[in-house]
């Protein structure tokens, strides 16, 4: 990877993406400069996703993305830096496709109508983003991979939980339909009037609850992790499942205000990260989700090995799960999208949002 490329990686995520670079410090110098490349990509995804919309922009992305597994990045340093991290890592193609879906869905403005069906969503958005965190990292092992998308899909949910209203008046709703009709609502009438109510604070509770099982799963994926990635990893983790506390504080209201961590809660929060690791256990048997067995797979497959006379590359790394969730605001990186993150506590989108 080019220095150059690298450092425009860096200002590019640095004009607005300062949670990225906390998460960062947190975070073994060898694993900075390839997730920075990968998160940058995202980005710069998110953002052509955003600006153009429409299928011309994802046929563009799509271009973008097979010339950079084709060896011929596009003539821009995000494209560059990316290209080499996925000949370096193997990086699975079927992963960041994952995350394209998920652009393509929000651009179809689908909705969900069971809590499996958002998970495939989550999966797409913030599971592969888990699952190409994990692979940065060197973890190929399949349950440690399931644990990985589990974190992705958990942040996804407490995005989703938080920003109901945000969403709404975006012309978006995310929470499964077949819940809103159980307790009374229709989609169509919150997407035109959105305010909180009892019924409304009863289905985003269940989401916050939803999510808190993933992200129990997800410890024991984090244990897998190498031992100085667990620290940045279990703090984004403990973060976002903060972010549903506050939600539940404020009754389950997610339309007339919005669940906000305090930078002094986030780091008492790290520093208990780092004393939580010993109580963590190893990945078991447990199953990824039905809708993150593909990218599982994907990901499990062992890289090629490199010829023993090829030169040694010197990597640096980076995660932002909530980085990359966080500004997604839901949709393209908005209500769910780009997602994530994390095994991959990559800390897309930080928790911020």
């Amino acid at each position: 990877m080019s220095p150059a490329d690298l450092a425009a990686c860096r200002r590019l995520l640095a004009d607005g993406s300062k949670s990225f670079f906390a998460a960062s410090l947190l975070l073994p110098t060898r694993v900075r400069a390839p997730a920075t490349a990968l998160y940058a990509f995202c980005r710069v995804a998110d953002d052509v996703v955003d600006r153009e919309g429409g299928p011309a922009a994802l046929a563009r992305l799509t271009e973008r993305l097979d010339r950079a597994y084709a060896g011929r990045p596009l003539d821009h340093p995000v494209d560059r830096a990316f290209a080499a991290t996925v000949e370096h890592f193997a990086l699975p193609k079927a992963l960041p496709e994952a995350l394209l879906d998920g652009f393509a869905w929000d651009e179809a403005g689908r909705r969900y109508e069971t809590l499996a069906d958002l998970e495939a969503y989550g999966v797409r958005v913030a599971g592969s983003v888990g699952a190409m965190m994990a692979v940065l990292m060197g973890v190929r092992d399949a349950a440690a991979l399931a644990r990985a998308t589990d974190l992705g899909v958990a942040m996804q949910l407490t995005n989703i939980a938080r920003d109901v209203g945000e969403d709404a008046r975006a012309g978006r709703v995310y929470l499964p339909l077949a819940w809103l009709a159980e307790a009374g609502l229709d989609a169509d009438r919150l997407l035109a009037a959105p305010r909180h109510s009892v019924a409304l604070a009863g289905v985003v509770a269940r989401l916050v609850a939803a999510a808190d099982t993933l992200y129990v799963r997800a410890d024991a994926g984090i244990a897998a992790l190498p031992r100085d990635c667990r620290p940045a990893i279990r703090a984004a983790r403990l973060i976002y499942a903060e972010i549903g506390r506050e939600v539940v504080r404020a009754g389950c209201d997610s339309v007339s205000r919005r669940a906000v961590v305090s930078k002094r809660r986030k780091l008492a929060l790290a520093a208990q990260a780092a004393g939580a690791l010993a109580s963590l256990h190893r990945p078991d048997a447990v199953p990824p989700l039905a809708a993150a067995l593909y990218v599982v797979e994907a990901a499990a497959q062992p890289a090629p090995t490199r010829p023993a006379t090829a030169a040694p590359r010197r990597v640096d790394f980076v995660l932002d799960l909530f980085e990359r969730l966080e500004r997604q605001g839901q949709g393209a990186l908005g209500g769910g999208s780009l997602g994530a993150g994390a095994l991959g506590a990559g800390v897309p989108a930080s928790a911020d949002r």
